[in-house]
């Protein structure tokens, strides 16, 4: 792709956050230049895998019938190292010129079964099972005391922060509003405040008309490549219906991202040849609800495609050697 003024890089602004990303239009790769790339697989032996056993004091498990410790799907479990735990929550301490809280809430891992078979390559079904256990934990923690926000996410990878190769995805309810959902719940709105309707929703239209960045949709969510792109082949997912809180997904609309979820990380695993990734929830925190009725929730894919360098650690502006209409073109048409 080419610049539209011919120079060889495109600057484009991102209408949530109002973050810059570089599209290196003059170093442009192809497509399937990515796909290329050898990747190392991280797989670690099975007899050695702390996620192969059921878990009798399991939080949450999901099966086919009444015996989940024999025919279980998923199942949730507390995390054995937890990044927040129990203490004293709202409350701040001084050091210095300094302050600091303690790290409390939940942390918790939401397993499936097969010791090799990522999201990607699971039925509808299966990942369907996997927004429900998101969706339920969501609620049972949501109204905690000291939870502000909810945050999940699958690592998948060892580049993408993965430790265990067995499929998991974690969920960790903090004290706090992450910077980065900060961010796009402050863009929001503003977007709001000035055009009276919703940010994402306005994208959702022009990108259902425009065509050329949308991977795929099914009745209720749509799977894009976001106008600026952080990475090469970085995708999101939205709901279609307007809907600050993921939680509140009906059960229609979770089987429909749960195929959205996979048809977008399959097209992903075929087409790049399994890349490492990252995937997580980006929604309105558990308090306050009123003030987030401008917000859409949706997924964020995060491929491991680059490497951040002087420039990019040095500005905080990323650069993407793939124009996001091109990556879309491609993965649309990877068959699964």
């Amino acid at each position: 792709m080419k610049s539209k003024g011919g120079s060889i890089s495109e600057l484009r602004r991102d209408l949530v956050s109002g973050d810059w990303v570089v599209i290196a239009t003059g170093r442009a790769k192809r497509p399937d230049d990515f796909a290329k790339l050898e990747k190392p697989i991280f797989l670690q032996p099975r007899d050695k895998c702390p996620f192969e056993e059921f878990f009798p004091l399991a939080l949450a498990v999901y099966g086919e019938d009444h015996k989940p410790e024999k025919d279980w799907l998923v199942q949730v479990i507390p995390n054995k190292f937890p990044a927040f735990g129990k203490g004293i929550c709202a409350v701040m301490f001084k050091e210095g010129i300094y302050e600091w809280g303690e790290g409390v809430g939940f942390h918790e891992i939401v397993i499936t079964r097969d010791h090799t078979k990522s999201l990607a390559a699971m039925s509808d079904q299966g990942v369907g099972q996997v927004i429900r256990a998101y969706q339920d934990r969501y609620l049972a923690l949501h109204n905690s005391g000291c939870v502000e926000y909810i945050s999940i996410f699958y690592n998948h990878g060892r580049e993408a922060g993965a430790s265990i190769s067995h499929p998991h995805s974690q969920l960790i309810a903090i004290p706090v509003i992450p910077p980065d959902v900060a961010r796009s719940l402050r863009g929001s709105a503003e977007y709001f405040k000035k055009e009276k309707k919703c940010v994402h929703c306005a994208i959702l239209k022009y990108e259902i008309k425009e065509k050329s960045r949308i991977v795929y949709e099914n009745d209720d969510a749509v799977v894009l490549t976001p106008f600026a792109s952080k990475t090469a082949f970085e995708m999101r997912i939205f709901p279609k219906k307007h809907q600050p809180q993921f939680e509140l997904i009906s059960e229609e609309e979770r089987w429909s991202i749960g195929n959205a979820l996979r048809v977008c990380l399959a097209k992903l695993y075929r087409g790049l040849k399994n890349p490492d990734f990252n995937f997580f929830l980006h929604t309105a925190p558990t308090r306050n609800l009123k003030k987030y009725g401008h917000y859409h929730w949706h997924f964020e894919v995060i491929p491991k495609t680059a490497i951040w360098a002087g420039f990019e650690i040095g500005t905080g502006i990323e650069i993407s050697t793939i124009a996001p209409e091109n990556a879309a073109e491609f993965l649309r048409k990877v068959k699964i």
